[in-house]
């Protein structure tokens, strides 16, 4: 198995993020012309934060706990509840953690996205 396809975060990308972001995150992804906000170009995150990538504010608007508008209320985040819809039904009838499952997807795309910044 290829490392490409071993990567989590850009697989977590293509399936969640590509289709407002875009293929490289540049915010022009084929959703655009339907949104009432621009999207943002996640490439320049670190830019924009005196070059460090801001791990905490990524992983808040990912998971619900920060207001971003294009990913719905705070009642009923996009992301945030996502991942967990998905693991229940995979975890239930074997006893592992599902939030700990949820915990390692959302890392893995905060992982691929500071790997898309611009330097």
């Amino acid at each position: 198995m290829s490392a490409e396809r071993l990567d989590i975060g850009k697989r977590e990308y293509e399936a969640n993020c590509v289709a407002c972001h875009g293929p490289k995150g540049k915010g022009d992804g084929p959703f655009n012309e339907f949104l009432r906000v621009k999207t943002p170009d996640l490439t320049v995150l670190a830019r924009n934060n005196g070059g460090l990538f801001p791990v905490n504010r990524v992983l808040e608007a990912i998971d619900g706990r920060t207001l971003v508008k294009g990913h719905g209320t705070r009642e009923m985040p996009i992301w945030g509840d996502v991942y967990d819809a998905q693991a229940q039904p995979q975890f239930d009838d074997y006893g592992y953690n599902a939030k700990l499952f949820v915990w390692a997807r959302t890392l893995a795309l905060v992982d691929y996205l500071s790997r898309l910044q611009v330097k």
